[in-house]
């Protein structure tokens, strides 16, 4: 016999309740707390599209590229197949888009770690806009090449809420085998820095 209490509700509110849920959890992943390390990206002419906004293909880039930052710089990655003993292939990438941005401007990637598995890693990333000044973000070849940490007083020259938010999963395999090949301890010490709140 149906529940009463099933008659009152729409046949999609249980989906309205996980939908609601879900958006409170995109809400707090596009804030600067929900991430541990920064790296501005500057856009280029080329990343326009047609309607003057940076096109949604480029976005995967600006992701791909603070996640190989992070790992080469803080993780001791070597991206060289004959000297390197595992190599990350990309198995999963997502994106969210929120608002627009473009060239010529400079945002900051944002790098959060979810989960560390034996040879995966399970990234959540963002993009942040430049605030509406007349003086742009004041970048400099440090932050370039090292990025920065949660709390560096750069960070409040970029917008609270992220224009873009995405996740992405590496697995980490045998070059010589492409068997999957488990994460070295000074690696994985590296990655466990950015393990976000939520996921520790």
């Amino acid at each position: 016999m149906t529940s009463w209490v099933s008659r009152l509700f729409p046949r999609n509110a249980c989906t309205l309740a996980t939908s609601s849920k879900n958006q409170g959890h995109e809400d707090c992943h596009r804030q600067h707390k929900a991430y541990g390390y920064f790296l501005p990206i500057q856009t280029r002419w080329q990343d326009n599209d047609q309607y003057g906004h940076v096109n949604n293909v480029v976005y995967y880039s600006y992701f791909d590229t603070i996640i190989n930052h992070y790992l080469i710089r803080y993780c001791g990655l070597k991206t060289s197949l004959l000297t390197s003993p595992m190599v990350g292939f990309m198995v999963t990438s997502q994106c969210t888009y929120h608002s627009p941005i473009g060239f010529p401007q400079i945002p900051v990637a944002a790098l959060a770690v979810e989960k560390v598995g034996h040879s995966s890693v399970h990234y959540r990333l963002a993009l942040f806009p430049p605030k509406h000044t007349e003086e742009p973000p004041s970048v400099d070849h440090h932050d370039l090449c090292h990025g920065f940490f949660f709390g560096h007083p750069k960070l409040a020259q970029f917008d609270a809420l992220a224009c873009t938010t995405g996740s992405s999963v590496h697995v980490f395999v045998n070059p010589a085998t492409s068997k999957p090949a488990g994460l070295p301890e000074n690696f994985r010490r590296g990655l466990l820095k950015l393990m976000s709140p939520a996921s520790v």
